[in-house]
């Protein structure tokens, strides 16, 4: 089939993204075999162009209501994933910042005093600061993200500077949509390193993503709109 070698895809492949709705309905000859017509060759380059910036599962939802002749939702789907990607440059900025801000002076939290001494918060104040739920923190705990200590005299999580450093990069991070075995090495890099620059690399890939996803989607836009008009 045609179509499908001029796209590197197996026929069954083409067949799958007609039954899925992706590709408008083939005509068929009078043996019953499937005729496709430009048209369906631009359905496809058009689909092609859309799943590196939308993914699978909005991409061909985007093309079904092209098909269906709901261009408006399309075109709604469409703006959701623009703001989806606007939400994670913000959440990014929102790191970058959190990041500038954690040095010693910035992170303190007030201190208080424990049978071992001043120097830390409790999990309900830090869990306020940060808007997260206690039951959080503790989940963080346990993943080997944040290592309070343990107040001898009242056995209360106690958070000092570093443990307060690695909640907020944490929170942050989980912001940014990274899974927190994806944030535990960055944790303990920076455990390691003693400091934050090990974070400038996965900040800079995180940069990179967000840049390739904004141009996956003018080039995914580019091609739906020129489907659109070979429709009319």
């Amino acid at each position: 089939m045609d179509l499908a070698r001029g796209h590197g895809l197996s026929t069954q492949a083409v067949r799958n993204y007609e039954e899925a709705g992706i590709l408008p309905a083939a005509g068929r000859t009078p043996h019953g075999y499937r005729v496709y017509a430009p048209l369906h060759a631009s359905a496809l380059r058009a689909f092609l162009a859309l799943l590196p910036g939308h993914g699978h599962r909005t991409a061909s939802a985007i093309m079904r209501a092209v098909n269906e002749g709901a261009v408006e939702d399309a075109l709604r789907l469409v703006d959701e994933s623009h703001a989806e990607l606007l939400d994670d440059r913000r959440t990014l900025q929102a790191v970058e910042r959190a990041l500038r801000d954690l040095d010693p002076a910035a992170v303190s939290e007030p201190a208080v005093r424990t049978a071992s001494g001043p120097g830390g918060t409790f999990i309900g104040p830090l869990a306020g600061r940060l808007g997260i739920r206690p039951a959080t923190l503790r989940a963080w705990e346990r993943a080997g993200l944040v290592r309070p200590h343990r107040d001898a005299l009242t056995g209360y999580r106690v958070y000092d500077e570093a443990a307060v450093r690695d909640a907020r990069l944490t929170h942050q991070l989980r912001r940014g949509g990274h899974l927190l075995e994806q944030i535990a090495p960055l944790i303990t890099q920076v455990r390691e390193a003693g400091g934050l620059e090990p974070l400038e690399d996965a900040l800079r890939d995180w940069r990179g993503r967000l840049s390739a996803r904004g141009r996956s989607l003018l080039a995914g836009a580019a091609e739906l709109d020129a489907y659109l008009r070979e429709r009319g």
